[in-house]
């Protein structure tokens, strides 16, 4: 079996390296993962004549539903399943590897926000605990530890513990970041009212069936108002991915290194659109070596000339999966 060595994924230096990288893991996929190898063949492509990145098929994430979506023999170490509203099928990650998605988030973090030893993290995220499997979870019970802050961790539904922590960070002027799924944040935003501008607010995205969709301007300007900050911050990620991507406001999505954004026309998925355009989300996460690194998503969204992106919503007949990004 071809091996690739997984440091490489979080040492890339340029888009060559990245271009190099991923034809690498193209052809190892290919070669490996039984399922992304017939879906190639079936396309009638000769794997052998992909040279360049935007040649790459990407495989439609229902597979993750369908199929077991592994690269190699190795034995499961972790099994990440969706969320979603029930008689939903969820979406399965079988992980080989646990240590390329830790390596993955927490390199992503030193990068978007620095020292994790720098911050309290503070988590609201109910529907992620209720369950098991959540891969967010398992990166925000890490984070949790790695920040060595008595006040870091998770309040479920306590609110009033929820604001009086952060009452007090706000007066020891300690950074802090509050990750929480979107209904929950709003729940907290609407019942009272802080002012601390320092605090950083993360949305994961998603009512989970709790309340109704709203578009995520409307959603950052009642949070705004309710943590009295600038701006909210949003992630993206998914339990098909390894990696996230962030954004630190408006929703304009950045994402690390190792990952990258293609936008496909909604009518030809085999083709790739420029910049400014809306359509499909074709999401390359090399750190998704021992499962599939090309992967076309149901999101829709437009990709901008720097490389960061905006999700704009989901297509029409795709099921909403559980962490579904809100509609702009």
């Amino acid at each position: 079996m071809q091996f690739i060595d997984t440091d490489r994924i979080f040492y890339i230096s340029d888009s060559q390296d990245f271009e190099r990288l991923s034809l690498e893991i193209f052809n190892y996929q290919v070669k490996n993962c039984e399922v992304y190898g017939r879906f190639v063949a079936n396309l009638g492509i000769d794997s052998t004549r992909i040279k360049d990145l935007n040649s790459i098929p990407f495989l439609p994430i229902e597979f993750f539903k369908s199929h077991k979506i592994i690269s190699g023999k190795r034995e499961i170490k972790e099994t990440f399943s969706s969320s979603g509203t029930t008689g939903m099928i969820q979406s399965k990650h079988y992980v080989t590897d646990i240590s390329v998605y830790v390596n993955s988030y927490r390199k992503a973090f030193e990068l978007f926000y620095g020292d994790i030893r720098n911050y309290a993290i503070l988590a609201l995220l109910p529907s992620y605990l209720e369950r098991e499997g959540s891969s967010l979870i398992y990166m925000v019970d890490d984070l949790i530890t790695l920040s060595q802050n008595p006040k870091s961790g998770y309040f479920l539904y306590d609110h009033l513990l929820l604001e009086e922590t952060l009452n007090e960070l706000k007066e020891s002027g300690k950074s802090t970041l509050l990750i929480g799924v979107s209904y929950a944040l709003l729940d907290f935003a609407e019942s009272r009212t802080l002012e601390f501008p320092e605090l950083i607010v993360m949305e994961t995205g998603g009512m989970k069936g709790k309340r109704k969709e709203m578009l995520r301007t409307e959603l950052h300007d009642i949070l705004c108002t309710g943590f009295g900050v600038p701006a909210i911050h949003s992630e993206y990620g998914m339990t098909e991915l390894m990696s996230q991507a962030y954004s630190k406001g408006g929703g304009r999505f950045h994402c690390p290194p190792w990952m990258k954004i293609r936008i496909r026309d909604t009518n030809d998925p085999l083709s790739l659109l420029k910049h400014d355009q809306t359509g499909g989300v074709n999401i390359i996460d090399l750190a998704n070596i021992n499962s599939c690194s090309f992967i076309a998503s149901q999101d829709l969204g437009k990709q901008f000339a720097d490389g960061s992106f905006e999700i704009l919503g989901r297509f029409d007949n795709s099921d909403i999966r559980g962490c579904n990004l809100l509609v702009q």
